[in-house]
């Protein structure tokens, strides 16, 4: 009885709601097969697509407002020992979320991702060369910041296939989104949290998530592929998703 009572506490303890959410130029779908590993596991999964991209492009789409669709996803659905993971550019937003929903967090996950710098945009830590770059692109594309081409996917561990599917269904994301400054509500470094590290993109992370690591609450945790593990490692990343949270 005892041994039944056991396994039952910790099945219930592992379980999660795993609100995924994409980086630049992408939506819900591209979490697809992280989502199906997941949910054939037991948990529940919510990936989310932020306003402004995929099925959502030509809505009101500042990082602000991407900061309220994480929220809301997880208030409306009443969501309770949540995973909050973003990916990419999605680190920025979700950072911010995970301090505004209080005890509903059980962790949070930076799948080689920025992190949010309270006062700062997503492209504020680039160089004045990288910024400038942007800009130009921004005023090009009538304040979106376009998607990349087939080459900028080398070397990162994707499949023709992928990258053929990220091409054809990616959508220019809103440059505002990457302009405007996060609002912090409460210091990242207090949060449960695990950095991946993909390491095909890189072998160190950053300098501001090497500082954010010297907390307590914070791991590292490496991937041996690219930048966009969703669709070259979903299932070592969904594994990865499933180690952190137990």
């Amino acid at each position: 009885m005892l041994h039944s009572l056991s396994v039952a506490w910790f099945t219930v303890r592992c379980m999660a709601n795993f609100v995924l959410v994409p980086g630049a130029w992408l939506g819900a779908w591209a979490w697809d097969d992280v989502a199906g590993v997941l949910r054939d596991e037991g948990h529940d999964v919510y990936p989310v697509t932020l306003s402004g991209l995929a099925e959502r492009r030509g809505q009101d789409a500042g990082q602000l407002q991407h900061v309220e669709d994480i929220v809301a996803v997880i208030e409306e659905n009443d969501l309770r020992e949540v995973v909050l993971a973003g990916h990419s550019y999605a680190g920025v937003p979700v950072g911010q979320a995970a301090g505004r929903i209080g005890d509903r967090l059980r962790r949070v996950v930076y799948v080689d991702s920025n992190i949010p710098t309270h006062g700062k945009s997503f492209v504020d830590g680039w160089s004045e060369e990288g910024q400038a770059w942007v800009r130009d692109q921004l005023e090009q594309s009538g304040g979106y910041w376009p998607p990349l081409t087939a080459e900028d996917y080398v070397g990162q561990d994707l499949s023709d296939e992928s990258v053929a599917l990220i091409l054809e269904r990616g959508t220019p994301h809103p440059g505002r989104s990457i302009t405007e400054p996060a609002q912090l509500t409460r210091p990242i470094g207090e949060l449960p949290t695990t950095y991946i590290k993909c390491l095909m993109d890189g072998a160190t992370p950053s300098s501001s998530v090497a500082e954010q690591l010297t907390s307590p609450s914070w791991e590292l945790v490496e991937l041996n592929t690219g930048h966009w593990p969703m669709f070259s490692q979903p299932a070592a990343l969904a594994k990865t998703l499933t180690e952190v949270n137990a």
